[in-house]
């Protein structure tokens, strides 16, 4: 018979395979995880609202109308190519700052040429752009 008490064995826990389990989810999640979106073209869009806002004099009105004509500060283009409408707006923008675009584009004018302006805009390191909208008469019934 045995009568001594028994040696318990010492508990190792290897927590090295742990370890490297975690590191592996932390780079995986650094790799998937998008901290910030840049887009080309930084756009702010207006609300409609009751507020007036005076234009400033330092902006650039491009207006497009239902026939798909290009106008530039009131000036209108002889035609609607991107190439065109960046030399116009180069010319508009000859002494100004990062002065902002202001699109007012027909509600029947075609989203292609809206595109170009915006474009013609981007190739001109131009990002402040914005478009004109009118306050929607809400009816009572």
């Amino acid at each position: 018979m045995n009568l001594r008490p028994q040696r318990k064995e010492d508990v190792d826990l290897n927590i090295t395979p742990l370890i490297d389990v975690v590191f592996l989810l932390l780079i995986f999640f650094m790799v998937s995880t998008t901290f910030e979106r840049e887009s080309e073209i930084s756009i702010t869009l207006p609300e409609a609202s009751e507020e007036y806002t005076e234009t400033k004099l330092d902006t650039v009105e491009v207006a497009i109308d239902a026939e798909g004509r290009v106008y530039i500060n009131e000036q209108q283009l002889v035609n609607t190519q991107t190439i065109t409408i960046r030399e116009a707006i180069r010319d508009a923008v000859y002494d100004m700052e990062e002065p902002p675009i202001v699109i007012s584009a027909d509600a029947k004018a075609t989203h292609q040429l809206v595109v170009q302006v915006m474009d013609a805009a981007r190739q001109l390191d131009l990002t402040k752009i914005t478009f004109a909208t009118q306050e929607i008469e809400e009816s009572i019934e």
